[in-house]
């Protein structure tokens, strides 16, 4: 019991942590001018709203009560991120420039959670899947230049 309880715990910590950053990339998509990065940024937004209502299902299912809100850490950095596009002078490449380094801290996230010894199968697939296409969107953020 007390391990499915830490489970739904280490969930609703990422999904928390999901419910950023999919905020986050509304944030920026409303806030940059080229159509091709709005529209990653865009996909990549609905990506984690997806991505949160598969974790919400996986906390249902060890009986735990998901959380419903992002988090302050998460406030603050879009406000960050406001700041510093505001005086850059390159905004895609600073939109770009935060996009990889959240999805970095969002990989290490995942893989803390990944490390767990007795994971359900269900929780290392979806897991595993989310991380996966995170990682491709931290690549689409790295490779920008190249396909802009």
């Amino acid at each position: 019991m007390e391990f499915k309880k830490e489970i739904a715990s280490n969930l609703n910590q990422l999904l928390e942590k999901t419910y950023d950053a999919e905020k986050g990339y509304k944030e920026a998509a409303s806030n940059v001018k080229n159509a091709k990065m709005k529209s990653f940024l865009e996909e990549q937004a609905q990506q984690r709203y997806d991505f949160g209502h598969e974790i919400k299902q996986e906390i249902k299912a060890f009986d735990g009560k998901p959380d419903k809100g992002g988090s302050v850490a998460g406030t603050l950095h879009r406000t960050w991120m406001d700041v510093k596009t505001a005086f850059s002078g390159d905004e895609n490449e600073t939109v770009m420039e935060e996009v990889r380094r959240g999805e970095k801290a969002a990989i290490e996230d995942y893989d803390e959670i990944l490390a767990e010894k007795d994971l359900a199968p269900s929780t290392k697939t979806m897991l595993q899947g989310q991380r996966q296409k995170i990682a491709q969107a931290q690549q689409s953020a790295q490779n920008w230049e190249i396909i802009s």
